[in-house]
């Protein structure tokens, strides 16, 4: 085979960390989102689990409470396909540390709407803020446009599950 030329083959893709061969995992897009996860985990972890001791699902769901105050438990279990008693156990949690209040529904006396405390908005916006920031060091090698396009198909394959 000539070196460099026509017949040379591309180097395999060799893995984030510990410089293993991917082989066939490379063209898997499970298996390179969990990869990317690693990183976005690491972001989470140093900016926001350690600082504030909030768990990504708990900084989720106050996130979604405050972008739809007023939502239900329920809408909040299939917007993030877990099941009741899950969310329930995590919105107890989230609302014993302050952050989380439940009121009864004006229209329906069997449902609570879920609202952020003063408290709750405050460490969702500065978490927000430290996430953002995180990521986009983390994440320095990818353009704006680039970004952006992860972020569409990212979310284009989350709309299919």
């Amino acid at each position: 085979m000539a070196v460099g030329g026509a017949d040379a083959q591309p180097a395999a893709p060799r893995t984030p960390a510990g410089d293993l061969t991917e082989a066939q995992l490379g063209d898997l897009i499970g298996y390179q989102l969990a990869q990317a996860a690693v990183a976005g985990q690491r972001v989470f972890r140093e900016q926001v689990g350690e600082r504030f001791d909030l768990r990504p699902v708990e900084y989720t769901l106050m996130a979604l409470i405050a972008a739809n105050p007023g939502s239900s438990s329920s809408a909040l279990a299939q917007a993030l396909a877990v099941t009741a008693p899950n969310i329930t156990m995590w919105i107890d949690r989230l609302a014993e540390r302050g952050w989380v209040r439940r009121r009864q529904s004006s229209t329906d006396r069997r449902r609570q709407d879920l609202h952020l405390s003063a408290a709750g908005a405050r460490l969702v916006a500065e978490a927000t803020d430290r996430l953002i920031e995180g990521e986009r060091a983390a994440f320095d090698g990818l353009s704006g446009a680039e970004r952006a396009m992860l972020l569409e198909l990212l979310h284009k394959l989350a709309r299919h599950r």
